[in-house]
């Protein structure tokens, strides 16, 4: 489990890092996490991985958003 953390942790750094990964990204997940992996493996295994990447840039962006509100009242 931590070296499938490790790279969703990767992918989402490389996502938020290079805009044309991200697109890439944006238009088919499952290409752009396959080229990172370096391996091809089932669609419904790289599916988790694209999903675990999708919630943490969600999870990550809120975060940001709510220290920049709470930042507002300081």
């Amino acid at each position: 489990m931590d070296k499938i953390k490790e790279k969703i942790d990767e992918i989402v750094k490389k996502v938020t890092s290079d805009k044309s990964f991200a697109e890439k990204f944006k238009k088919d997940p499952i290409k752009a996490v396959e080229s990172v992996l370096g391996v091809d493996l089932p669609d419904e295994t790289i599916k988790k991985i694209v999903d675990g990447v999708k919630t943490k840039i969600n999870v990550d962006t809120a975060k940001d958003v709510l220290d920049k509100v709470k930042g507002l009242f300081n």
